[in-house]
């Protein structure tokens, strides 16, 4: 019941997270055919996503003005632009063509999940309950099936615009419950006006969602890649990486709303990265297929909780008036994790195999617990 209350409290936005999962999911399982299609190294492709994640930073300052002009109806507009977008990647047969697409596609989703992140926290304070890691569950276990679904569409010979025109029409019905959804803006949740979030506050959480990001991308972008290239999968069965990151990280997310009640966010984000690396490292040297979705599985459980409850720990934090620009800035340092993830993915792949880029991206996750969690701790204080 309990779960039940909490989905129907936040179905606007939930609906919103569905459909960003569903093309997240499937774009991850459409990049080998998508390089090929755009005649793009893997360098190439690294270069493209950069491009890609500037264009969602920028677009990212601008969604605290959206969410104001375009009122209570913000996310199913925005809903609807990102379909749009997400449907010229699969017409894209060139660098420039791609990496346009994917910068006009980013920048729409960049907006939108500034958009619901800050809805979501905004829920949480009117219902005093923990809603982020459901709603960020949601996302990842949509995202799993959309991974699963595509590779079985390309397994029976289906292309990249077949498949994000398929996606198109059931983000389109998840655009209507968005629409039928009471509706609010972040700004509408109890709460007391306030200056500008501080940075010592910010810094932290958004190099902690950085990080989080950054695992999270390279694997759903690189891990299908890796299991084809270096384990020998076929595309089924390289499409299983990222779907089963998906899975791990939407379970994770749900079994993380009861340890929200009892645990402080510092102290899940740590316990938490720290299991990431580990799987992260062992997807890296895993010899055998098997123990690469082990690793995969475990860097998704580990990682769950890293993004949500850094966006819980400062938005309950902030002024609800403040609460879309906190969101805003959060999400313009975590999405660094895009420009730093791709170049690194690439050239360390191009330089010394996926292996290696793994490798360091366990290395990274490191840091989390070593340096980061004891910051946040810090604004804990009086």
């Amino acid at each position: 019941m309990g779960l039940k209350r909490d989905l129907l409290a936040s179905r606007a936005p939930a609906a919103a997270f569905a459909a960003m999962g569903l093309y997240w999911g499937g774009f991850a399982a459409l990049v080998p055919d998508l390089k090929p299609q755009a005649q793009l190294s893997d360098e190439g492709f690294g270069l493209a996503m950069l491009i890609a994640a500037v264009g969602a930073v920028m677009a990212m300052w601008l969604a605290p003005l959206a969410e104001r002009r375009l009122g209570r109806r913000a996310l199913p507009v925005l809903m609807l632009v990102m379909i749009a977008t997400f449907l010229l990647p699969g017409v894209s047969y060139d660098w420039l063509g791609f990496t346009i697409a994917m910068t006009l596609a980013a920048g729409a989703v960049g907006v939108l999940d500034v958009v619901m992140n800050a809805q979501v926290s905004a829920i949480e304070q009117s219902h005093g309950r923990s809603l982020m890691n459901l709603n960020h569950g949601i996302y990842s276990l949509v995202y799993a099936a959309s991974a699963v679904g595509t590779g079985l569409a390309r397994e029976a010979g289906a292309g990249p615009l077949t498949v994000f025109s398929c996606l198109a029409a059931i983000a389109l019905g998840l655009t209507v419950v968005s629409f039928r959804a009471p509706l609010l803006r972040s700004g509408d949740a109890p709460g007391a006006t306030g200056r500008a979030p501080g940075w010592a506050l910010i810094l932290p959480g958004g190099i902690v969602i950085l990080i989080g990001f950054l695992a999270e991308q390279a694997t759903e972008g690189w891990s299908a890649l890796y299991l084809e290239r270096n384990l020998g999968a076929g595309a089924a069965a390289g499409s299983v990486g990222p779907a089963l990151l998906g899975l791990t990280m939407g379970a994770g997310r749900l079994f993380a709303q009861s340890l929200a009640q009892r645990f402080s966010e510092p102290s899940v984000i740590r316990a938490g990265a720290a299991i990431a690396a580990l799987g992260a490292a062992l997807a890296a040297f895993a010899p055998a297929l098997w123990l690469a979705y082990a690793g995969f599985a475990i860097l998704g459980l580990g990682g769950s909780v890293i993004v949500p409850m850094a966006f819980a720990f400062v938005g309950a934090r902030v002024a609800a008036d403040r609460r879309a620009q906190a969101i805003s800035r959060l999400s313009v340092i975590g999405y660094a994790g895009f420009f730093l993830g791709p170049p690194m993915m690439g050239g360390l792949s191009g330089q010394f195999g996926l292996n290696a880029a793994f490798a360091a991206v366990a290395l990274i996750l490191a840091l989390i617990p070593l340096a980061l969690v004891p910051l946040m701790r810090r604004t804990l204080r009086p």
